[in-house]
């Protein structure tokens, strides 16, 4: 792929003072020099203002916590702070309306974000892996990626105040070169109810702590 400056990310106050933009000049003894960026890391996020599909989709995941019996012995065997299906139902779209609704907005904006990213895929991304989370207060997630996926993302249906963030990794850190740390290594985001996140499987994240009480509903998945 061929670069060109509209795909730079800004690289801040250039060294001749100059406004920010694509590239950096830099001080030359002959010709000039430049800094830009490369490989540039995305997150998607989009808000889905839907209060009866929010309302709809909670109402799901309780029931599903309450009727998956499979699902709370895999999360209590796995020290899961609540209940997930992730490892017991692989076909929730097929099993409930409200969250067959939602796997349509999800695949739309699937669609969006691999153009975003200027992948090359001879098809439309697949949804193919879809759970809903149940998240207890205190609870979280290690560090972690999904192998073998393409898109991978975040639907949060209800968010307590205090509820843990997610956060996620320079992809950089794992290659364990001599670098020194930089402040901006990690990246928190913090939820809020209908905030979709998508980002590319590679990614590395996790779900920090919460302090506050109440439940954490949320609905994770994979695109191929």
């Amino acid at each position: 792929m061929h670069a060109d400056q509209s795909q730079f990310c800004k690289a801040g106050p250039a060294v001749d003072g100059s406004a920010n933009g694509s590239t950096s000049r830099l001080p030359a003894v002959y010709g000039w020099a430049m800094v830009r960026s490369l490989f540039v890391t995305k997150l998607y996020e989009a808000q889905i203002g839907d209060d009866a599909l929010l309302r709809d989709l909670a109402h799901s995941i309780r029931t599903l916590g309450k009727d998956d019996r499979a699902g709370r012995d895999w999360s209590k065997q796995h020290r899961y702070a609540g209940y997930t299906s992730y490892a017991s139902l692989n076909d929730l779209p097929q099993r409930d309306p409200a969250i067959a609704d939602v796997a349509k907005l999800l695949t739309k904006h699937a669609v969006s974000f691999t153009k975003e990213c200027g992948l090359e895929l001879e098809r439309k991304p697949r949804l193919d892996s879809l759970w809903v989370n149940l998240l207890k207060s205190g609870g979280q997630h290690s560090g972690h990626i999904h192998p073998h996926s393409l898109i991978s993302g975040t639907f949060y249906v209800e968010v307590p105040r205090g509820s843990g963030a997610i956060r996620f990794e320079d992809p950089r850190l794992p290659l364990m070169m001599a670098a020194p740390a930089r402040a901006d290594s990690f990246v928190t985001v913090e939820p809020s109810p209908g905030l979709l996140l998508l980002w590319e499987s590679w990614l590395r994240h996790e779900v920090l702590p919460g302090t506050g009480k109440g439940e954490r509903l949320s609905i994770s998945f994979n695109f191929a």
